[in-house]
């Protein structure tokens, strides 16, 4: 067991022994080579189930990053380019003036489409054809690419209804026959999860949270008009059976030495699979957008489809590392500098990236 191995097993330990987190996995590769393989505590609260390696969590936005994965490899392959209009490929989304959206601004977040109907219920997010259809009648907040906002829902069906134009297939197969099956991580990582395979997944549970920081927020912030409370991540909805199965591609269903390997196949080869070029890899991961987010509020630096900068640093402080951090805690990345990708994913709902950070400070001095 190497020195790393050992300190993230027991920081992890020490986490579960806490109460402060239930179950969770850690994964780190560096240089394409998995050198953390780290689980923890239960990954059911009721059964004890013990968390393994190859348990998916439900991690929400951790999922982002393969879903702008899919897309890259796609581009690599020809199928589009970064400026093609989304309506070339998908012409009923140029209604009401959407004609001039590029993949480019779906990616880096600035294409002006955030938000969902309000009357969207949790069954709504889980109809694929429902919510392309909310998307094909929206209208733009913005002109594309002239602001940034974080697009929670819309990101996911956006990608994904591009990506089945671009290749007649769901996202959830192509993410299996590109990404997830070459690299051997076809039963850890998902969109779309099967029914017969749910009962692997860790389920979810709420932490107590602390809601004065709600009570700040002005009533007018537009993360409320984005979207209905009924959609906001909580255990409860990620427990749904019918969210676990749906492709509801802005979220992800993934172990963390499964996510971890998929970035650390962006950075360099894994077991002879590399997912994109390196001259790909620095257009992705090179600023597309930054600014103060126009649905949260708070500065944001993207890349093509990752954010810049750690969960607990800022793009300034860490320009070489890109990946998406997901509701609840959990998170993803990797360092271009560095050679390594991150991953850790957990079953208790926080409203922080305090594991992330702590473990995540491990690795950087390992």
């Amino acid at each position: 067991m190497t020195d790393l191995q050992k300190q993230v097993q027991e920081a992890a330990d020490r986490l579960v022994e806490s109460g402060d987190e239930r179950g969770l996995q850690v994964a780190v590769y560096r240089d394409g080579r998995q050198i953390v393989d780290v689980v923890a505590g239960v990954a059911d609260f009721e059964t004890g189930r013990p968390v393994t390696s190859d348990t998916p969590f439900y991690n929400f936005s951790i999922g982002k990053g393969a879903t702008s994965t899919v897309a890259h490899v796609l581009v690599e392959r020809g199928l589009f380019g970064y400026d093609t209009p989304v309506a070339e490929l998908w012409p009923e989304f140029g209604r009401h003036g959407k004609q001039g959206v590029t993949v480019r601004h779906v990616l880096s977040h600035t294409a002006g489409v955030p938000g969902v109907p309000l009357d969207t219920t949790p069954e709504d997010a889980c109809d694929w054809g429902k919510m392309i259809a909310a998307l094909e009648d929206a209208e733009l907040w913005w002109e594309p690419g002239t602001k940034m906002g974080y697009h929670a829902y819309t990101f996911g069906y956006l990608v994904g209804e591009i990506v089945r134009r671009a290749t007649g297939k769901p996202i959830s197969q192509v993410l299996l026959e590109d990404v997830a099956g070459p690299l051997g991580v076809g039963d850890e990582l998902y969109f779309g999860m099967p029914e017969k395979e749910h009962a692997r997944v860790a389920r979810l549970e709420d932490a107590p949270m602390d809601m004065s920081a709600w009570g700040e927020m002005p009533a007018d912030l537009p993360m409320f008009k984005a979207g209905p409370m009924t959609l906001m991540p909580s255990a409860e909805l990620g427990n749904r059976s019918d969210y676990l199965s749906a492709d509801i591609p802005a979220g992800g269903k993934t172990s963390a030495r499964a996510i971890a390997r998929m970035y650390a196949a962006l950075l360099g080869e894994v077991d002879g699979t590399r997912l994109i070029s390196a001259e790909r890899l620095r257009e992705v991961t090179a600023v597309a957008s930054s600014g103060v987010d126009e649905i949260f509020g708070m500065p944001s630096v993207w890349g093509l489809g990752y954010g810049i900068g750690g969960p607990t640093s800022t793009a300034e402080e860490s320009p070489t590392v890109f990946g998406v951090g997901g509701a609840g805690g959990s998170a993803a990345w990797a360092d271009t500098a560095t050679g390594v990708a991150f991953a850790i994913t957990k079953n208790r709902f926080t409203n922080d990236f305090a594991a992330a950070g702590r473990i995540g400070d491990l690795v950087a001095r390992g």
